[in-house]
């Protein structure tokens, strides 16, 4: 698997808003910085298709965020409507033969298996009555999701590193909860396990995905030049 990522593509911006207008005009004001978006499941329901192809149209790469989760036939088929449009990334959810039934025929997509939600914290766990930590349970799925022929998975930057030793380059690590440093403690956050985007290249990230901390900054642009510059250092000192 080629890993000579532009930098340009090292964010993925979350196109988490409410119509395809309101997304083109997002695409519009960041693609000469940043060439990646994801398209997840308030926007594909908003926009459908012609949102992806109007992204894809200028030029960018989409990741597909809708976490199939389904029986293993139903999976395979949702996967097959991405197919031949120009889709870089998309997610799923499941078990082993969800996972499976994902990859039997990819015909140029990426599949990400997504771990465990970043919004999920240890808490969480024990009141699901599991005795194991986070980590152990991302790690045991990153593992199996590689087995099973995923080309990468969803992980927080906290666990990135551990998924890197195990299973070595070849294999992408997608990381969400990434939060600029200066609101790393932000208490109104959902996500449980974040990081900075230095961080979560020096763990072994490949691409972040970022929303919010871009949409609510009064300078977009001038804030996605200072993530590109920690992602530079990240990959230096890793």
């Amino acid at each position: 698997m080629s890993k000579n990522i532009p930098l340009n593509e090292r964010i993925i911006f979350a196109l988490d808003v409410s119509s395809h207008a309101e997304a083109m005009d997002w695409v519009k004001k960041l693609d000469g910085d940043i060439k990646f978006f994801k398209v997840g499941l308030q926007l594909f329901l908003a926009g459908w298709f012609p949102t992806i192809e109007a992204i894809i149209a200028r030029g960018n790469k989409v990741m597909v965020d809708l976490k199939f989760f389904d029986i293993p036939e139903t999976v395979r088929l949702a996967v097959d409507q991405l197919k031949n449009r120009g889709v870089t990334f998309v997610t799923v959810h499941g078990n082993d033969p969800i996972l499976k039934a994902a990859t039997q025929d990819k015909n140029g997509l990426k599949i990400l298996a997504i771990t465990v939600l970043t919004s999920f914290g240890e808490n969480d766990m024990k009141e699901m009555g599991m005795t194991g930590s986070v980590g152990d349970l991302v790690l045991l799925r990153a593992k199996k999701a590689f087995e099973l022929g995923c080309d990468g998975v969803v992980a927080s930057g906290l666990e990135a590193d551990k998924i890197r030793e195990e299973l070595g380059d070849n294999f992408l690590v997608v990381t969400p909860g990434i939060r600029p440093g200066a609101n790393i403690e932000d208490e109104n956050d959902d996500q449980t396990r974040i990081a900075t985007a230095k961080e979560a290249f020096i763990s072994g990230a490949d691409h972040v995905v970022i929303g919010r901390p871009i949409r609510n900054s009064s300078d977009p642009v001038a804030l996605i030049k200072k993530l590109q510059e920690e992602i530079k250092e990240g990959l230096s000192i890793k």
